[in-house]
């Protein structure tokens, strides 16, 4: 019987920041359209806990498949992450292809979805004459990068970040060369060759569905949307965000501690599931949490000096992360905050009355959480492409604050104290809250019953529907 409901395949890249919003997707497709769902994952090696665990969570139509690991040993120790994720899915085609004959001979499979970092999955699409689609789980700003990226690498002979002025996104805010998304700022390096690889086969896609909306991204969508583009068909679902508290139990007493402050007064600090702090800017990041004297829970992880997204593909510390604390820092703010070793039920806490701002990574996911529940933000960009989300929402949507760097690079903990008195108590911090106020919103009228991303994510079911019965007949 299951079989007969229509079947759409996902494929997702290693790394939770792109599973979190699929499988998001995926329900809805269940849920409100009826679908049945098969994940079919690349993998390296065993999944991790959280990894595992997620996926067993999902509801009953939607089921898994793990492709046999492949190896990434030839690849030198400083590969990036693009480079490493992209490899995986390529080296994972032999094995994806075997998985997908057997899945269109006992079903009629209407879609392949695939991560933007799997594009090289559409030839085992078109093989099984199955249409391609991409799910684009950033910005529609990021996006449209993507698609102008080519015709930039034409245009300009040096490095991006040397450009004198700011480069012009179609439909976006223009932005500086240093602050496009980490992959291109080095164009000699694999990692920019794969983005500009997968970014060109985005064009052989029947259409992209894009984590965001029209009230977020009115400029970007509008030209992502014009047919005089060429551009694929372009779907706005968001925002999808994991509802639920994403993988463990709230052992640390968070939500019982927040149960306890008055409203709106905590600031949240979470640098997200791969973020970490240098050891320095660890230091400074405490002290300033202490002379800003305003309530705070910090979601701490122990430094890496060497990369910031050094837990991509892990979610917990490997050290305990309260060792690298200043002396005394527990004892002087006990009370006042609450630091949380590793993980904290993110989407819980946001949605807490208490929650007064979220000093964030910028990772999409996080600023969608943030926007559905109205949190204002202190922008803290690492890696991948959180500089231009942090431009985005600092200088174009205007709810979120950004504290300067000074010497090294580091964010002195006087700026720190600065911000976060701005955001909680300051003038400011009520005009960041009363423009992410409309923000929660609109993002309740699009997924709602004939709203905008309800409606898209509906043309897009009826026509795989369609194609399903074609393939019947």
């Amino acid at each position: 019987m299951e079989q007969q409901k229509p079947h759409v395949a996902i494929l997702p890249s290693p790394g939770m920041g792109h599973l979190i919003p699929l499988a998001e997707f995926a329900k809805r497709l269940f849920l409100c359209h009826g679908f049945h769902v098969t994940f079919i994952v690349p993998t390296l090696g065993p999944l991790s806990a959280s990894q595992k665990a997620f996926l067993d969570a999902l509801p009953a139509g939607i089921t898994h498949l793990l492709l046999p690991p492949v190896s990434l040993d030839d690849l030198p120790a400083n590969a990036k992450i693009e480079t490493q994720i992209s490899l995986t899915v390529a080296r994972s085609l032999p094995s994806l292809y075997k998985v997908f004959k057997s899945l269109v001979d006992s079903s009629e499979v209407a879609a392949l979805v695939v991560d933007l970092f799997a594009t090289d999955a559409f030839d085992v699409a078109v093989e099984f004459k199955v249409s391609p689609y991409v799910f684009f789980p950033s910005t529609a700003m990021c996006l449209s990068l993507c698609f102008h990226l080519p015709k930039l690498d034409q245009a300009v002979t040096c490095e991006y970040r040397d450009l004198p002025e700011p480069v012009r996104i179609p439909g976006c805010i223009p932005v500086h060369g240093r602050d496009l998304f980490d992959p291109v700022h080095d164009r000699k390096n694999d990692a920019y060759k794969w983005i500009l690889h997968h970014s060109t086969r985005f064009r052989l896609a029947e259409g992209i569905i894009v984590n965001s909306f029209e009230d977020l991204e009115p400029g970007s969508l509008r030209v992502l949307q014009d047919q005089g583009t060429g551009n694929p068909p372009i779907y706005p679902v968001g925002p999808l965000v994991q509802m639920a508290g994403g993988g463990g139990v709230d052992g640390s007493g968070c939500l019982r501690w927040l149960d306890d402050q008055p409203n709106g007064s905590v600031l949240f600090i979470s640098f997200g599931s791969g973020g970490t702090l240098s050891y320095d800017q660890l230091i400074e990041l405490a002290f300033g949490l202490e002379m800003s004297e305003q309530r705070f829970m910090w979601v701490v992880r122990s430094p890496n000096d060497e990369v910031a997204n050094a837990n991509y593909f892990t979610v917990h510390s490997t050290k305990d992360p309260f060792a690298f604390l200043p002396k005394g820092f527990l004892e002087r703010t006990k009370g006042l905050g609450l630091v949380v070793p590793s993980w904290a039920p993110q989407a819980q806490i946001l949605r807490h009355r208490s929650a007064g701002g979220f000093l964030s990574h910028c990772g999409w996911n996080s600023v969608l959480e943030s926007i559905i529940n109205g949190v204002p933000l202190i922008a803290w960009p690492l890696y991948a492409e959180q500089k231009m989300n942090a431009v985005m929402l600092t200088e174009d949507i205007k709810v979120a604050l950004r504290p300067k760097a000074g010497e090294n690079e580091l964010v002195g903990r006087a700026e720190i104290a600065r911000v976060v008195k701005s955001l909680i108590e300051g003038e400011q911090g009520k005009e960041l809250r009363s423009r992410m106020r409309d923000l929660k919103d609109a993002s309740g009228k699009v997924l709602a019953d004939g709203g905008p991303s309800a409606r898209s994510l509906a043309e897009l079911a009826e026509m795989w529907k369609k194609k399903k019965k074609a393939a019947r007949s």
